[in-house]
């Protein structure tokens, strides 16, 4: 927390302070800290902990630039970071300079609710795949990635969604069209219910949504969610004119 505090402190009195409008002395990121007592005991990060250190705004068109251009601003920002870095050390190899600054990515994982699904089909009743309807208990069963891992790093318990091999076979790293999603509303929130029901996992299942998806809040409803991961859909394609996926030819 302290540490967290620090860099607060810091980021509002160096880059925030010093970065301004051109030709003027008005600064781009309006921001302030809060006095904040901290306390020797365990402290959940989440939105409402974060927000006690204080507040930073950035204006909406810099903000969609940069979530739209990343991919190319992120290698530039790094390659002037090692400029910099070997200008006050020439000695340093510029090679372990960006293998230091390199982001580590996380990896494909979907364990965590391969073993929520074998929980949910001890219930004998339906566990429709989102995608074909079919009852997962009579299907081999995958667990998909809705938004595809390969074009969005997200492990998110919100975007993995149980469906048939074969269906997820068939989707496999496109990005589901806006009528797909749709018609699988019903299933999608059938299997996000037992994720809400579920006291050891409601939480991370709140906190991943409200984290990731546009809108969300950690008061939404389950409908709410599924309309702003339906926004998300649409950021992602317009952002990365994905390939969609217009569902299982019936």
């Amino acid at each position: 927390m302290r540490a967290i505090r620090d860099a607060c402190q810091t980021i509002l009195k160096m880059p925030t302070h010093f970065t301004t409008w051109p030709g003027s002395q008005r600064p781009i990121f309006d921001g302030d800290s809060h006095s904040l007592r901290i306390r020797e005991e365990a402290i959940r990060l989440d939105s409402e902990t974060l927000s006690t250190f204080g507040t930073c705004s950035i204006p909406t068109p810099l903000w969609d630039s940069m979530s739209r251009y990343a991919c190319w601003l992120e290698p530039a920002i790094v390659h002037e970071w090692v400029q910099l870095i070997q200008r006050y050390e020439p000695s340093y190899d510029i090679g372990k300079l960006h293998q230091a600054l390199q982001w580590q990515e996380s990896r494909r994982d979907t364990q965590q609710v391969r073993q929520l699904v074998s929980q949910r089909l001890k219930d004998p009743t339906p566990l429709p795949c989102v995608w074909s309807q079919k009852d997962l208990h009579r299907w081999s069963y995958a667990v998909d990635h809705c938004f595809p891992w390969s074009r969005w790093n997200n492990n998110d318990l919100w975007n993995l969604l149980p469906a048939t091999k074969k269906a997820n076979q068939a989707k496999s790293d496109r990005l589901p069209s806006a009528v797909v999603m749709q018609n699988a509303k019903q299933d999608i929130l059938h299997w996000w219910h037992f994720l809400d029901d579920d006291k050891l996992v409601r939480q991370q299942f709140r906190d991943e949504a409200t984290v990731a998806l546009p809108l969300a809040t950690s008061s939404a409803t389950l409908e709410m969610l599924f309309d702003s991961a339906l926004l998300q859909r649409q950021r992602l394609k317009a952002n990365q004119q994905l390939a969609e996926w217009m569902g299982i030819a019936k």
